[in-house]
């Protein structure tokens, strides 16, 4: 009787699990390439840059760039005028998809802020010199409170949540304003940090005077809890 033989491993057509890595690692270096590229052309501050322009930025070939543009440009996120690149349509597109997606991450904890304190709480986003409310919660059981409208837009100097998108670390923790904005409202305001590209802060706005002591830590925490939902 012969003796039992032992099946051949089955192989896949890459040579198995190990000969993956290689593939994973050569895509993701393709996707950090592409990412660059997009980058770049979003930063040139004058005019739109070359082929030859990003090949030298990304720190790879012409022939590099043109593939890496495929893509892109597929999706709308880069257009070509000859051998310029300028960003694409596609970007609007995608900027405009970033509030909704900031307002629904950051409800949750705003609405546990309102609740708490029996005040108008907002998010507020830097655009540029502007700041903007993007959400806003006002408290279920309070007769009298701050009415807040989303899309509402301020200097970026001005009020409590305007200053404290820019508050550097190791300063102060949050900042409190009176009547800035409105007479007879008060606020206390924190910013939103680690959260990539997002000039943000999470502020209390009510209409009788906030002790900063009591709300201030409240509102970091609340900020904390967004940048959270962020990441």
């Amino acid at each position: 009787m012969a003796p039992p033989t032992t099946p051949e491993p089955i192989r896949t057509p890459l040579g198995g699990p190990r000969d993956s890595q290689p593939v994973a690692k050569e895509s993701s270096l393709t996707l950090e390439r592409g990412l660059s590229l997009l980058q770049a052309v979003a930063e040139s501050e004058s005019e739109a840059p070359t082929i030859s322009d990003l090949a030298a930025t990304v720190g790879v070939s012409r022939a590099a760039v043109y593939r890496l543009l495929g893509p892109l440009q597929s999706r709308g996120l880069v257009r070509r005028e000859g051998s310029k690149v300028r960003l694409g349509l596609g970007v609007l597109w995608l900027a405009g998809r970033v509030l909704p997606q900031l307002r629904v991450a950051s409800l949750p904890a705003l609405r546990a802020l309102a609740e708490r304190v029996g005040s108008t709480v907002h998010l507020t986003v830097a655009d540029g010199s502007e700041a903007q409310a993007v959400a806003v919660v006002e408290p279920s059981w309070t007769s009298y409170h701050v009415s807040y409208r989303v899309g509402s837009r301020h200097p970026v100097q001005r009020g409590a949540a305007g200053r404290a998108v820019d508050l550097p670390p190791g300063g102060p923790r949050w900042i409190a304003s009176s009547g800035d904005l409105q007479a007879g409202a008060f606020a206390v305001a924190a910013p939103v940090r680690g959260v990539p590209g997002l000039r943000a802060s999470v502020g209390v706005v009510a209409l009788q005077p906030l002790v900063p002591e009591e709300i201030g830590p409240l509102v970091l925490e609340t900020a904390e809890s967004v940048a959270e939902a962020l990441r």
